[in-house]
């Protein structure tokens, strides 16, 4: 069997193959609940074939939305019909997986087809928060500085979400502390200026995401797997570095984190990033020296491409968005490929061969 399609146990949870969804926003929601481009856009996916399917960033509150389209779970009534869509994913041979988050400074922006730029409080935009009141654009305004009651509030209002996953059906959880959003925004130097306990040392400024991980792991049951995702690199001189990222996923390991997703950049504007096929692997490879499992994710478009990470032990599993974007069904061809024998859904079987 190859080595994209052999299954992989994390705790009690077994996930078919290495193939996995990647959370990508869909800025379709109406005040944080999911719908039916949300079931269908994920639920075509796990009839493709995918392993894992992680439901896109969802706030743990309003305010920690990107957009007033992103989707949310900071009441129980977003519940039931994230629930419908779990259920119909399992219903398919599928793990679902949902990834809590918070936009921090980068929050209360428009949907990007309409520019993406920050709303205004008259257009139905809202006070950002960060670490430090420094903003991602300079045409922003300025966030609000937490105070450390309202950090670790904010550590429980994540503990909170992760209750109301595990009621919707949800096998993994992660933690999104990438892409420039809250969490990352307290694990870089660039935009942690703090001088009391959350700022300054490495120590401090990875304290709030360990304090927000052993809140999440206190409610989510012990047979079930957490994970991270991070930004590897800000790819900025004087920001977050891999070797920061390696000594992170040694001490969450030891937190009951079962998986780093490794992402990298997000959390400053105008960077360039050397953008080529696979380019973010090898922060995954060198974090799971660590003895973590780790996702890689980052320009893998092929079967061919995916196999080989995992073959070669660079990665546990593999994350894939735009591609997934472009065809729903990478799985399935992907088999065919490889020439593995993979489930298709009893009604697609006519087309198999």
């Amino acid at each position: 069997m190859a080595g994209l399609f052999s299954p992989l146990t994390i705790r009690s949870v077994t996930i078919p193959n290495r193939i996995a969804v990647s959370p990508m926003c869909q800025y379709s929601a109406t005040d944080g609940f999911a719908n039916n481009w949300h079931l269908v856009h994920l639920g075509s996916r796990a009839v493709g074939g995918a392993g894992l399917i992680i439901v896109e960033a969802t706030g743990v509150t309003p305010e920690g939305r990107i957009t007033p389209g992103c989707l949310g779970l900071w009441k129980d009534e977003q519940i039931a019909p994230l629930k419908n869509m779990v259920d119909f994913i399992h219903q398919q041979g599928a793990v679902a997986g949902i990834q809590l988050a918070h936009a921090g400074r980068k929050a209360s922006c428009d949907l990007p087809w309409l520019g993406g730029k920050q709303l205004e409080l008259s257009q139905g935009g809202w006070q950002t928060i960060a670490p430090s009141a420094i903003p991602f654009y300079p045409s922003d305004r300025l966030p609000h500085e937490l105070s450390q009651s309202e950090i670790q509030e904010l550590a429980e209002l994540f503990a909170a979400a992760a209750k109301r996953a595990l009621i919707a059906g949800f096998k993994i959880v992660e933690i999104h502390a990438a892409h420039g959003y809250l969490l990352h925004e307290f694990l870089s130097p660039l935009s942690n200026k703090r001088t009391d306990e959350y700022g300054g040392s490495f120590e401090n400024r990875t304290r709030f995401l360990l304090e927000v991980v052993e809140k999440v792991r206190s409610v989510w049951p012990e047979e079930l797997p957490v994970f991270v995702r991070v930004s590897a690199t800000d790819w900025v001189e004087g920001g977050w570095t891999e070797n920061d990222t390696v000594q992170l996923a040694a001490i969450l390991r030891n937190r009951g984190v079962d998986l780093l997703d490794c992402s990298t950049g997000g959390n400053s504007s105008g960077v360039k990033i050397p953008l080529e096929p696979g380019y973010q692997v090898r922060f995954a490879t060198a974090a799971r020296k660590t003895g973590i499992l780790a996702g890689a994710v980052g320009l893998i478009t092929s079967a061919q491409q995916a196999n080989e990470l995992i073959l070669e032990g660079k990665a546990d599993i593999v994350l894939m968005a735009r591609e997934f974007l472009r065809d729903p069904y990478f799985p399935l061809k992907a088999a065919a490929a490889l020439g593995e024998e993979i489930e298709w859904p009893n009604q697609y079987l006519r087309a198999k061969k």
